[in-house]
């Protein structure tokens, strides 16, 4: 349809990079692109810490889970959803921010999200290409004390960046019945469209792996949900200031 509908529809996450360096100029012009994002009532309520030092990367990696893209990307990028700047914005006018809301928290953790995509879609326009690390919530607390993250902020995820040293298949999404509905929530078709995704999932692993996996997004989702994951985030996100109470 365009240039930007086809870089959408090409994303694959990417695993292993070059050495080449991400120039200044390239990371700004994508946190720029990130700062554009739609943000609600213009909070803009995310940073993001930009890693490069090799032995802080090593470090991320291990508590990511031992992924290798971690360790060896050029640069990691650490997206924080962030209240803390707003609260100093408030104590300039002589405000006392209220933060104890579940709304606050999820206005900033989705400002985050929104900002971050902006900044995959700009880095994979320049070249580069990026996965998202969601492993960094394996031990937060750590990745806290490492990256010297205050109050009222969290580390929502990490995104390797850099150049593709490798080609990677895309991998196929749920048929678009499955998620587009019309007018009102539709429960009609959903164990179809399922039943389809099923097949297509199955047919991609076993040409990806050679035969050796076989494997339906619905096993996928059975093995991911079966179980309770990182059940201390409420407690680590109270010990950083963020309040449930209302």
């Amino acid at each position: 349809m365009n240039d930007i509908v086809d870089l959408l529809q090409r994303h694959r996450s990417i695993r292993q990079f070059k050495q080449e360096p991400v120039s200044e100029e390239a990371l700004e012009a994508i946190v720029r692109s990130a700062q554009m994002a739609s943000t609600s009532s213009n909070v803009q309520a995310y940073s993001v810490i930009a890693v490069t030092r090799a032995e802080t990367k090593r470090a991320l990696s291990v508590l990511a889970g031992n992924q290798r893209s971690v360790a060896e990307c050029p640069v990691l990028l650490v997206w924080c959803a962030d209240l803390r700047r707003n609260r100093l914005a408030c104590e300039r006018e002589g405000v006392e921010m209220v933060s104890d809301t579940m709304e606050n928290f999820i206005v900033a953790t989705v400002d985050t999200a929104l900002a971050a995509q902006n900044a995959a879609i700009a880095a994979e326009s320049l070249g580069l290409g990026i996965v998202y690390v969601g492993g960094l919530r394996n031990d937060l607390r750590e990745v806290t004390r490492l990256l010297d993250v205050p109050e009222l902020v969290y580390p929502v995820f990490g995104m390797c960046v850099g150049y593709p040293d490798h080609e990677s298949s895309v991998r196929p999404r749920l048929p678009v019945r499955a998620v587009l509905h019309r007018e009102s929530y539709d429960r009609a078709g959903q164990q179809e469209a399922l039943e389809e995704y099923d097949q297509t999932t199955r047919d991609y692993y076993l040409e990806r792996t050679k035969g050796k996996r076989a494997t339906t997004w619905s096993q996928d989702m059975g093995e991911k949900f079966k179980r309770p994951a990182r059940d201390y985030m409420r407690t680590y996100l109270e010990e950083q200031g963020f309040r449930f109470d209302r």
